[in-house]
Order: structure tokens, then C-alpha cells, then sequence
């Protein structure tokens, strides 16, 4: 299976997409930067997910984690899929 996407975690809430593309896209050819943000304020909630072009690139970027960027250790490790049907219970 083709794996080529990332999470990023533990960002400041000030990180903006071009900050992430600017670290993150020295690993290789970033095809998408999805900056998860809050829906009330537009600020960063702390982790976006990247998708990179290949496979090794993704992979690669995988070093980063534990990489202190703005004070703050990041953690970087393969995204995983989400299960459409998981849903929470409510009570």
C-alpha cells in the first residue's frame, strides 16, 4: 500500500501553511498541505497532515519528529486512515 501522507503534530497555533512548506518541503515535492485550523478564531489547532508526490519522500520527513521547531518538539508520523464507519456513541 502506498503510504505518502503525514501528520504533523504539536505546532504553534502562529504556523501558517507556507511555514510548513518551508520546512517540510526540503524531504520532496509536497502534493498537498492540509493546516487543520479552528473554525471560530482561524488559527492553527496545532498539527496539519501532508501528502507528498512519493512514498521515500514522506518517509524521509518521517526525521522530524522530536525536531524542536519554535520551542515547541514535534511530532511527525505516518497518518493513519480514518474509518469512515467509526462513530462515537453518544450517551
Amino acid at each position: 500500500m502506498k503510504q505518502n501522507k503525514i501528520y504533523v503534530g504539536n505546532l504553534v497555533s502562529s504556523f501558517n501553511i507556507d511555514d510548513i512548506k518551508d520546512e517540510f518541503s526540503r524531504y520532496g515535492e509536497l502534493e498537498n498541505v492540509q493546516l487543520i485550523t479552528d473554525r471560530n478564531t482561524g488559527l492553527s489547532r496545532g498539527f496539519a497532515f501532508l501528502t507528498y508526490e512519493k512514498q521515500v519522500a514522506a518517509e524521509t520527513a518521517l526525521e522530524m519528529n522530536g525536531k524542536v521547531m519554535n520551542g515547541r518538539n514535534l511530532v511527525v508520523h505516518m497518518a493513519k486512515e480514518k474509518n469512515k464507519f467509526h462513530r462515537r456513541k453518544s450517551f
